[in-house]
């Protein structure tokens, strides 16, 4: 029988291996049968998964304190096992034995770091007895280069350091309401904040489909941030909308709940079965779609498009924090394809119809500087400025741009970017 708790830091330690070494993402990591948490029990992958999101989440300050009590870097998997313990330690709070048996076993159970479990037990030992004073003092998790350089010419050093704070911490769970008129009901089943913007904001969750109005269909979870864009279309009803990379659904759950005649379009099929358990759960319809949206002909045209185009998904890095350990910042490829998908998507629109572009990105090259290059070459195209929201969420030119760091003291929320464009 295997120690307490060794499953579910096995499975963390993979997921970091596979983070650090491979530069895979969490997600791809999670599911499936080749996925290092198979054969765990719900409880020890979802363990496993929290361990490790926390473990990257402070990686750089936990190596600031493992760092003072090494003499030289040890191998990869020994330090994977000292910063999942650090991190039990110093973040969860966990007590000291179980996170110091914890990575012992772990540099133990593997034939080529066996030898270092001597090691490896007096340097947890020593941030057991000294780490604490030393995480006292550190500061949050610096992003990386890559993406920390255009952000601080974008917003300034003060931003960057407000949106580095946000994210050393975990994101509360939003919901979205298919009814808004039921939100101070469900507010007060559930222990939740009705944030300005009408989502559900819960600082202590369970299991989610244990919450109450999972199984009724009454709201889904989806980050406040990422429930504006949708509202930008205005009102929707009865008319002829298109989500395009719908997946995993919470737009096309908006623009149904709000009368819209809605097409689901996704690239992917598999990612396109959470669309329809979510729309089956919540009782909604929409027409579901799977193709590329470069290739794809609508029969005809649309009254209104919401294009939440792939990007680089750097504002949703308080949610998943291994992507600046997964991706190098080059946006080549995914600046191209926005540019295609949001020219052929203006000509899927009606006359008079509106488009909402959006992304995840905290990039000005994902987000505004686009909108400019296609304005500046489509004098048939103008831009709706966007209206009724704060003025801080707002650019000069009347588009929508959201940081981590607004509504810190709630939690803060995930970085966007939305512009609506109007088809003259």
């Amino acid at each position: 029988m295997s120690a307490p708790g060794l499953a579910a830091r096995q499975g963390a330690a993979d997921l970091l291996h596979g983070v650090l070494m491979h530069e895979k993402l969490l997600a791809e990591m999670t599911e499936g049968k080749d996925s290092p948490l198979a054969k765990l029990a719900p409880s020890e992958k979802a363990r496993a998964q929290t361990l490790a999101a926390t473990t990257l989440r402070n990686m750089e300050p936990l190596d600031v304190v493992l760092d003072q009590f090494l003499q030289k870097p040890p191998p990869l998997k020994v330090r994977i096992a000292l910063r999942l313990a650090a991190c039990e330690m110093l973040v969860d709070g966990i007590a000291p034995h179980a996170a110091v048996d914890g990575a012992v076993r772990l540099v133990r159970g593997a034939r080529k770091t066996q030898h270092l479990a001597g090691l490896t037990n007096a340097v947890a030992r020593r941030v057991a007895d000294h780490g604490a004073e030393i995480w006292a003092e550190m500061e949050p998790q610096s992003l990386p280069d890559w993406l920390s350089a255009p952000l601080t010419k974008a917003y300034g050093a003060e931003a960057v350091q407000a949106i580095e704070a946000v994210q050393a911490l975990p994101a509360p769970l939003d919901l979205t309401l298919k009814d808004p008129s039921t939100a101070a009901d469900f507010a007060a089943q559930l222990g939740a904040e009705v944030l300005p913007t009408g989502s559900l904001r819960l600082t202590k969750t369970g299991q989610v489909s244990a919450l109450p109005g999972f199984d009724d269909g009454a709201w889904w979870v989806q980050d406040a941030a990422a429930a504006v864009p949708a509202t930008l279309l205005g009102d929707i009803a009865g008319k002829s909308v298109l989500d395009m990379c719908a997946a995993p659904g919470g737009k096309t759950m908006q623009l149904a709940s709000r009368g819209a005649n809605v097409t689901a379009l996704d690239v992917s099929k598999e990612r396109l079965k959470r669309v329809r358990e979510n729309l089956e759960r919540t009782g909604l319809k929409a027409e579901i779609i799977a193709a590329d949206g470069l290739r794809w002909e609508p029969k005809e045209k649309f009254d209104a498009i919401l294009l939440d185009a792939p990007c680089s998904a750097t504002g949703t890095i308080r949610r998943h924090p291994d992507l600046p350990f997964a991706k190098s910042g080059d946006l080549g490829g995914l600046l191209r394809v926005q540019q295609l998908m949001l020219a052929r998507a203006l000509t899927w629109l009606n006359p008079g119809g509106k488009l909402v572009y959006c992304t995840c990105s905290l990039l000005r090259s994902e987000g505004e500087d686009q909108i400019s290059k296609l304005l500046a070459t489509r004098p048939e195209v103008s831009r709706v400025p966007v209206t009724d929201l704060p003025a801080e969420w707002l650019t000069e030119a009347g588009e929508l741009r959201l940081r981590p760091d607004f509504w810190a003291d709630k939690g803060g929320m995930d970085g966007f970017f939305a512009a609506i464009l109007q088809l003259d």
